[in-house]
């Protein structure tokens, strides 16, 4: 089992290169969250009533494969005499800022906290046995690449439970601890999130759970 969950698998440097296409820019690397989030500065409420997703400055959300961030403020900014809105999202974890385009955050998967109906699939998911995959690596890869790119949290936790290994299972590839850290870290802090619990309480629940019935008909 996979001892560090800050360690994150290379594709999300692909990843970012793809937010830059969609005109997502990674603001700073910062040490501290903003000490005053109702400080920074947000659109105004005039022009912009309501933002794409609904949400506000100071809400939550889920951006794919960086996990749980805050939206900081919404900014409006003018670009060739034209007006485009901005949230600046905080990602307290790795410290880092984005700011998105409102405009393209549902195309990016940029979404809100599952709900707790939602965290229950996820654990029925995590307690199934998982499928015997007959497909090569490349292929499978690929997959659970796609999966955890994508931010579904089902997707997410399917990818969890079908890289979950036992002691007496085959040890996990290079690959496969990488597939399945970045899965657990983006799937513990949202369950963290929504259940009001600490990441590390999230992490061991989900990882019992895994190695109590997930893995026992994986062979």
């Amino acid at each position: 089992m996979v001892k560090h969950a800050r360690d994150v698998p290379d594709f999300r440097g692909r990843i970012n290169r793809d937010m830059n296409l969609e005109g997502i820019e990674n603001v700073d690397q910062t040490d501290g969250a903003p000490t005053d989030l109702s400080a920074q500065p947000h659109g105004s409420q005039t022009e912009w009533p309501q933002t794409p997703l609904g949400f506000k400055a100071n809400d939550f959300a889920i951006y794919p494969a960086h996990g749980v961030g805050q939206i900081s403020a919404i900014e409006v900014q003018t670009f060739a005499g034209a007006s485009l809105e901005f949230f600046i999202i905080y990602f307290a974890r790795s410290k880092m800022k984005l700011r998105v385009p409102t405009a393209k955050a549902a195309r990016v998967g940029m979404r809100k906290p599952s709900s707790p109906a939602t965290i229950e699939e996820v654990r029925r998911i995590l307690s199934e046995v998982p499928a015997r995959k007959r497909t090569n690596w490349a292929r499978s890869s690929k997959e659970y690449e796609t999966k955890i790119k994508s931010g579904d949290i089902i997707a997410i936790a399917e990818v969890m439970r079908d890289l979950c290994r036992r002691s007496t299972d085959y040890e996990q590839s290079y690959s496969e601890r990488q597939f399945y850290t970045a899965a657990l870290d983006l799937m513990s802090g949202e369950v963290a999130l929504v259940e009001s619990i600490p990441r590390t309480k999230a992490v061991s629940e989900l990882e019992n759970l895994l190695m109590t019935r997930s893995c026992y008909g994986h062979r």
